[in-house]
């Protein structure tokens, strides 16, 4: 037992061409799903959707950000990194909390999308994965930045929850104001994720 504490004390800490690796899958998947989210916002006049794709910009801005660190000529240190990654969720939080309200009192209603929903759905399994990969590497490097990113991509996972949620409702009961809704419930989510982003934390679900 105590040999095995003792190995899970040294275990090896990433390399940065694994962190790398992490952080060009998370951008490459975050082209898709900011551009396919936001094409399915256009089509369908959604809300939530709109927000789902504005935060896969934010978090591409995010993985970008944490990849400069562990790139040649990439210096940006730790806690200005993790500082960065926190402003741009309270950034997401304003202005979906203007998107979702200018639903709620607007009077035009989102269709559904079933290239919103399979998006969501990709990002609902894809995301918790990415973001346990994230945290564990993180914890083994004590790099702050790779936190918060890592909670950027359970935030992600999240909103695509509540927006597949809200889209499925939608298309069985065809009630306006639940895409608005479903935007607007993300914003105390995304609130909290980004002061613990600023403190370089991870929220339990990663």
């Amino acid at each position: 037992m105590a040999t095995a504490a003792h190995a899970h004390t040294h275990a090896p800490k990433p390399t940065s061409h694994e962190v790398v690796a992490l952080q060009c899958v998370t951008l490459v998947w975050m082209v898709v799903e900011c551009s396919v989210a936001l094409t399915a916002a256009y089509r369908a006049h959604s809300v939530s959707l709109l927000a789902f794709g504005s935060d896969s910009f934010v978090e591409l801005i995010s993985a970008a950000v944490v990849l400069l660190q562990f790139v040649p000529g990439g210096h940006i240190s730790q806690a200005r990194a993790a500082r960065m990654c926190g402003v741009l969720l309270y950034v997401l939080a304003g202005a979906v909390c203007i998107i979702a309200v200018a639903g709620l009192l607007g009077h035009a209603e989102a269709d559904t999308s079933r290239l919103g929903m399979a998006i969501t759905a990709c990002a609902l399994l894809l995301m918790p994965v990415l973001a346990r990969r994230k945290r564990n590497a993180a914890d083994r490097l004590g790099n702050r930045a790779l936190r918060a990113d890592a909670v950027q991509s359970a935030t992600c996972a999240y909103l695509a929850a509540i927006t597949l949620t809200g889209q499925l409702l939608h298309t069985v009961l065809h009630v306006r104001w639940l895409d608005p809704l479903a935007a607007l419930l993300a914003v105390p989510i995304l609130l909290v994720e980004a002061r613990r982003a600023q403190q370089g934390q991870t929220c339990s679900c990663c």
